[in-house]
């Protein structure tokens, strides 16, 4: 797929709804879609669930290292993010990142997460394959471990 063809009908576009951790080492998120379809997306470091909490509260200050560096090779080969693709392999949420610049590039097969960190971080779109969305379960807020964003 190339980054300026027509929207794929397979993905839909998402925002997190809530984010929040499932306990001292792993991170949960509630990603909604536009029609209120919800993705929940965990085993993921609660470290990353706190750089989104961040990044979606404007703090952008303390960029992980590793965050940084592709921002300043993004910044040398003149790239931009322009929308992240969740979806599912072998049981594993992964994600394609699409850059756009002097030259189209795609990355292929990345951490979910870290993809949803960076996209909330340059406030680019996320997708998410439809088939992985469903319909809001009733959630017990006495249990609710996260934060409405």
């Amino acid at each position: 797929m190339k980054i300026d063809e027509k929207p794929d009908a397979d993905y839909e576009v998402v925002k997190i709804e809530e984010i929040g951790l499932v306990d001292q080492m792993t991170g949960i998120m509630i990603l909604r879609s536009l029609e209120g379809k919800e993705f929940h997306i965990t085993a993921f470091s609660s470290e990353v669930a706190g750089y989104i909490a961040a990044f979606m509260e404007g703090r952008r200050q303390e960029l992980p290292t590793i965050y940084n560096m592709l921002e300043q090779i993004c910044e040398e080969s003149e790239l931009v993010l322009v929308s992240v693709k969740i979806y599912e392999s072998g049981g594993i949420f992964r994600a394609n990142l699409y850059f756009s610049g002097r030259k189209d590039v795609v990355l292929r097969n990345y951490r979910a997460s870290d993809a949803i960190a960076l996209a909330i971080f340059y406030s680019v779109p996320i997708l998410v394959r439809k088939n992985l969305l469903r319909e809001p379960e009733k959630r017990d807020s006495k249990n609710n471990h996260t934060n409405k964003k």
